[in-house]
């Protein structure tokens, strides 16, 4: 049975609340704790780098525990539910930090929270991607479902990164502080409206969706686990792909909000910054939803894929070039900020569907479908690049003595060095990892369309024998 209007719209606003989470920790997580809380910015690069590494752990784990999972409302919801309600509690204590805390207090809660942040969120995310082989068809009903689900997840992660910062100085509105604002009050009522909406939106995912099919394998150890992945060499080739894209992406992510406060600058960086990505947020969901589908209508996934590189490479080349000559107007950044958003929004729903493809693949090959493990994968991957471009901003932030504003909410002029140090972080570094990632794939990935179909007919025959 194909599925229903109501059930994709309820699995995309699960997208919605799940992404808008995640991307209020990833983009704003050291801004809140290095520039708001005043801890030193490379000690904060180190705890979101470790939970990462912990993560290594605990993610596969999480994917066996689904995997083992017998209910009667089946093996994804209730670790769902569950792992959004418990999300939400440790996101809102995330970004409200007890006052009375500083230095190696709060450096010490800041590490605690963030792990079991990363906890709580794998628990919830693990099941929710692993969902679409199961109840799904495969072929162009799985990457629909998944071309919806990654464009519900733009659209959570670019409303995060529009109104985040212009929330939270109207929620932060306090006479008391400097300017009338206080970032760290602001945060806190921010985060416990979108822990809300979260809670909310997964709770319509869980009661609408049902599990359709679910092929019933043998369940495998840690170690089986492993060996799994290892054998499935088209999950690890786009795993690693996976990592360097979203090591750019998020390089670039954590560091804009500096660059519009010390680089761009003046007393309205605020108005500037949320136009930014206001349009920039446009672009990545109008590119997944309109660009994506109209280039598959010419192009194969794959050619769409390179095309993507080719325009994000492109758009910072633009960016560096106009840091360094024209700053007076930020309408010209969005000519790269075009090229940029437009290749995240594609590469973010052609990453879903090439990892989904691999589950085929590994099933053909090993003899056991494990969507939950090399989904596990994906959850892990996505946080360990998150990890890595926090470090490398933190560094950059501390290397380049970026001024902690630390609650002034003072427009702080930086040494040129540092202003310098800003942008070639922000742009070189994410085309670095962007050229080794298009080479590696092209490479090593041999999963075509065709290959694709020929692995669901050879599967289908097989399930029929």
């Amino acid at each position: 049975m194909k599925l229903t209007g109501k059930e994709k719209i309820s699995y995309g606003l699960g997208a919605v609340g799940k992404d808008m989470v995640y991307m209020l920790s990833a983009s704003y997580v050291l801004y809140y704790y290095q520039d708001v809380l005043g801890i030193n910015a490379i000690a904060m690069g180190v705890i979101l780098l470790a939970a990462r590494v912990f993560d290594a752990f605990n993610d596969p784990v999480m994917g066996v525990l689904v995997a083992k999972t017998r209910t009667r409302w089946g093996k994804f919801r209730p670790w769902l539910l569950i792992g959004t309600l418990l999300n939400a509690v440790v996101l809102f204590l995330l970004f409200t930090a007890p006052p009375a805390l500083d230095g190696n207090g709060l450096v010490a809660y800041a590490a605690v929270i963030y792990i079991l942040w990363g906890v709580t969120y794998t628990m919830m995310d693990i099941p929710y991607w692993s969902m679409i082989p199961a109840f799904t068809e495969g072929g162009k009903e799985r990457e629909g479902l998944t071309t919806l689900a990654r464009s519900c997840a733009g659209v959570g992660s670019a409303i995060i990164t529009i109104i985040t910062m212009m929330c939270v100085a109207a929620l932060g509105a306090n006479a008391a502080a400097p300017n009338g604002i206080s970032e760290r009050q602001g945060f806190m009522w921010f985060s416990l409206i979108i822990a809300v909406l979260f809670v909310v939106f997964i709770l319509v995912t869980c009661i609408n969706i049902k599990e359709k099919s679910t092929v019933d394998m043998e369940t495998p150890s840690v170690g089986q686990m492993f060996r799994a992945l290892v054998q499935n060499d088209q999950a690890m080739t786009v795993v690693v792909a996976i990592v360097l894209v979203n090591s750019a992406v998020y390089i670039t992510s954590n560091l804009v909000i500096y660059f519009f406060k010390y680089d761009f600058g003046g007393k309205g960086w605020r108005g500037a910054y949320t136009l930014f990505n206001t349009f920039g947020g446009g672009i990545q969901i109008l590119a997944m939803m309109l660009l994506f589908p109209l280039l598959r209508k010419f192009l194969s996934a794959l050619n769409i894929f390179y095309v993507s590189f080719g325009m994000a490479i492109l758009g910072y080349i633009i960016l560096l070039i106009l840091a360094f000559t024209n700053m007076s107007n930020v309408y010209l950044l969005f000519l790269p900020g075009f090229f940029i958003f437009a290749a995240n929004g594609m590469l973010t729903v052609l990453t879903t569907v090439f990892l989904a493809n691999t589950v085929d693949y590994g099933e053909l090959k090993n003899k056991r479908r494990d969507e939950s493990v090399i989904f596990s994968m994906q959850t892990f991957v996505v946080k360990l690049a998150s990890g890595v471009a926090a470090l490398i901003a933190s560094v950059c932030l501390g290397v380049f003595h970026i001024s902690q504003d630390t609650e002034s909410n003072q427009v702080v002029s930086i040494a040129q060095s540092s202003v310098v140090g800003l942008r070639m972080t922000m742009t070189v570094i994410p085309v670095i990892g962007l050229l080794i990632a298009v080479f590696y794939f092209h490479k090593k990935y041999r999963l075509t369309e065709e290959k694709v179909e020929e692995i669901a007919e050879k599967i289908k025959a097989l399930r029929n024998d």
